[in-house]
C-alpha cells in the first residue's frame, strides 16, 4: 500500500438543503465536514446583502478495498443562494482554473499575487441536483455548462429518498435527456473499444447507466448478523444505504476511490488542463511578450513538469492494478481456506 495515500480532491457543489454534508460524511465512512449550524441565523433585511458563497478544503485519509487515499474535500456552502448566482459561478470557475494558472504563471507573477486559497487541482466535481422530479433547472443547466470544459463533473441526486423506484428511474431519465440536450459535458465514463478488455468495457457500461448516481446518506449504524450496517430509518421500517438495490451510494464510492481514481486524474491532466493551458496562451494579450511569460526556459520547464506529473500518475495506477492484483489474491486465498473448513465440518 502506498504509505503517504493517493492525492485525490474532489469538490462538493449544490444549493442548500440537499444533504450535502451528510453525505460527504457517508461517503468517506467517517465524519468531514463539519454539521451547519444553523443557530443565530436571522432572515436578512431588505437592503441586507445575501449570504455569499465560500470554499473550503477539508483533509481526510480513507481507505477503499485495501487502498490508502489522500482526499482533499471542497465544499461550497452558499451556493445557488442568491437571486443572481452568477457571481458563485464565476467564483467556483476562478477557483478551479486558479490550480491551473499556478502550473504556468511567470514566476514574477506567482510571487506577487495573493492567493485567497490554497491551489489544488479539482478531480470530480460532484454535483447535486435538486430532486424536483421535474428535470434540471436552469440552475443546473448554466453551472454546469460553464464548469464542464474544466472539471469531471459527476451529476448525483441529492435525498433520492423522496422518490418511489419508478419515480427515481423516470427522473434520472429526464435528467440525461437535459443533460444531452443541451449538450452539457460530464464524466461519462469513456472507454475505448480497442484498447479496453472486456471487463472494462462492461464496468463503464454499467456506472454510466446509473448516471445520474442516486445518493441517500446514513444516520446510524446498526449491528445484525454480526455486520455493521449503515442505516436510514424511517416510519416504515430502515434501509442500509450501501446496498445496490436502494441506492448508487457504494458504487460511486468505488469509482472515485478505487476503479476510476486514475483516470480522472489522467482525464484532468492530459485533456482538461491541457485544454485549459491552450486557450490561456491563445488569448490576444494575455501577457504582454513572449519575454513576460518566461521565454523558452520557462516552456520547457513547463513540459518537464507535466511529464514528470504524467509519469508520476501512470506509476500510481500501475500500483493501484498491482494492489487490486493483490487483494483478488488475498480473496481466493480466503475462499479457498473457508471451503475447505467447510468440507472437513461436512465430513466429520
Amino acid at each position: 500500500m502506498l504509505k503517504r495515500g493517493i492525492p485525490l480532491t474532489v469538490m462538493a457543489v449544490g444549493s442548500s438543503g440537499l444533504g450535502k454534508t451528510s453525505f460527504i460524511n457517508t461517503l468517506c465512512q467517517k465524519p468531514v465536514l463539519p454539521p451547519k449550524d444553523y443557530s443565530g441565523i436571522s432572515r436578512p433585511m431588505e437592503n441586507q446583502p445575501a449570504e455569499t458563497l465560500d470554499i473550503k478544503s477539508f483533509n481526510v485519509d480513507i481507505e477503499e478495498d485495501g487502498m490508502r487515499v489522500s482526499l482533499s474535500i471542497i465544499d461550497t456552502p452558499g451556493f445557488g443562494e442568491s437571486i443572481d448566482n452568477q457571481k458563485c459561478f464565476d467564483k467556483i470557475l476562478n477557483y478551479v482554473e486558479m490550480q491551473y494558472d499556478n502550473l504556468f504563471l511567470p514566476k514574477k507573477q506567482e510571487l506577487s499575487a495573493t492567493l485567497a486559497f490554497k491551489i489544488i487541482r479539482i478531480h470530480a466535481l460532484l454535483y447535486f441536483i435538486t430532486p424536483t422530479g421535474h428535470g434540471l433547472r436552469e440552475l443546473d443547466i448554466e453551472l454546469m455548462k460553464k464548469l464542464g470544459p474544466r472539471v469531471n463533473i459527476i451529476p448525483i441526486i441529492g435525498k433520492a429518498d423522496s422518490f418511489t423506484v419508478e419515480e427515481l428511474k423516470a427522473f434520472k431519465s429526464r435528467i440525461m435527456e437535459d443533460i444531452d440536450h443541451y449538450r452539457i459535458p460530464i464524466y461519462n465514463f469513456p472507454y475505448d473499444p480497442v484498447e479496453d478488455d472486456e471487463e472494462t468495457i462492461e464496468q463503464n457500461e454499467e456506472l454510466k447507466s446509473m448516471l445520474p448516481f442516486a445518493v441517500i446518506s446514513h444516520e446510524q449504524e446498526i449491528t445484525e448478523k454480526r455486520e455493521v450496517l449503515r442505516v436510514r430509518k424511517y416510519p416504515w421500517g430502515i434501509i442500509d444505504v450501501d446496498s445496490a438495490d436502494v441506492c448508487d451510494t457504494a458504487s460511486l464510492r468505488f469509482m472515485l476511490f478505487n476503479s476510476h481514481m486514475t483516470d480522472l486524474k489522467l482525464l484532468t491532466h492530459d485533456h482538461l488542463y491541457e485544454n485549459y493551458r491552450t486557450e490561456k496562451l491563445s488569448r490576444t494579450g494575455e501577457y504582454d511578450d513572449f519575454e513576460s511569460y518566461g521565454g523558452e526556459d520557462q516552456i520547457r520547464a513547463e513540459q518537464e513538469k507535466m511529464r514528470q506529473e504524467k509519469e508520476k500518475l501512470l506509476h500510481e495506477r500501475q500500483q493501484l492494478e498491482r494492489e487490486r492484483e493483490e487483494q483478488k489474491r488475498m480473496n481466493r486465498e480466503k475462499e479457498e481456506m473457508y471451503r475447505a473448513l467447510e468440507r472437513q465440518n461436512s465430513t466429520n
